[in-house]
């Protein structure tokens, strides 16, 4: 026995056990700010299921993308202001499974692959686990990934993809049945797409602090223009552009 322990008393012991549980124990209590921009996330998409059952297949796609945007919105938020945590963490996983995962399978299911039977849940199934799985892997890859690409198409854009294609299809008066056949094909390639090895550009590199040519001031103003008149429209090519580029850069890698 030493002297320092001959010096400590009970109570001394005692505290040090008191202080020790209190360093174990979990902080209670969550951050407001951004998990009310990730529960607004979870709303939309939660929403959109509804607006699908009740057959209103547009707003179930609107919904899909306001989804995009309070999701897009809450993990700056708490960047900006220091207040991440890994409650949000998974809690955001989970709200993106619903609006990105399981309401864009449900609503193409209900517009466009019912009528296909067991080949049109099939083709919703394998868009629902693949969005499923490249979340996972995302949560894993966390401090891994490198910044500037995606490893697999982003379930939010796999998910803008296919409401886009809904939302274009009904606002120039295209029926989701006689587009079944080609749903068919184009959302299990995007659930496969999400789980993929192929790389898309993330944009987290771009300086928007930085100055640009007035040229590109132009081109910024002709997109929101573009977006106002055409929305469905513009939006759909957007992401449907983005969702190919990816597979493009494979093909170009291999011809250089």
């Amino acid at each position: 026995m030493s002297i320092d322990d001959i010096k400590k008393s009970p109570v001394d012991e005692i505290e040090d056990t008191d202080v020790g549980d209190e360093k174990k124990q979990p902080h209670k209590g969550v951050y407001l700010l951004p998990n009310l921009f990730t529960t607004a996330a979870l709303f939309s998409g939660f929403y959109s299921i509804i607006a699908a059952m009740n057959e209103d297949f547009t707003h179930a796609a609107v919904a899909i993308f306001i989804s995009m945007i309070f999701d897009g919105l809450d993990g700056r938020v708490a960047r900006l202001t220091h207040t991440q945590s890994a409650f949000g963490a998974e809690y955001d996983s989970l709200a993106d499974m619903v609006s990105f995962g399981i309401a864009p399978a449900l609503v193409v299911f209900t517009w466009s692959l019912a009528p296909l039977g067991k080949i049109g849940w099939i083709a919703a199934f394998i868009y629902a686990v693949g969005a499923a799985l490249r979340l996972a892997r995302f949560n894993t890859m966390l401090g891994v990934e490198e910044k500037r690409y995606f490893t697999g198409l982003p379930s939010p854009a796999a998910a803008a993809l296919v409401a886009g294609v809904i939302w274009a299809a009904n606002d120039k008066g295209v029926s989701g049945e006689s587009m079944a056949t080609l749903m068919a094909l184009i959302v299990p390639i995007t659930g496969l797409l999400m789980v993929s090895n192929v790389k898309y550009r993330s944009f987290k590199d771009l300086n928007l602090k930085g100055r640009v040519p007035f040229v590109v001031l132009l081109v910024a103003v002709l997109v929101l223009v573009l977006v106002a008149l055409e929305p469905a429209l513009v939006l759909m090519s957007v992401f449907c552009l983005y969702g190919l580029w990816g597979v493009l850069g494979i093909f170009l890698e291999k011809l250089r």
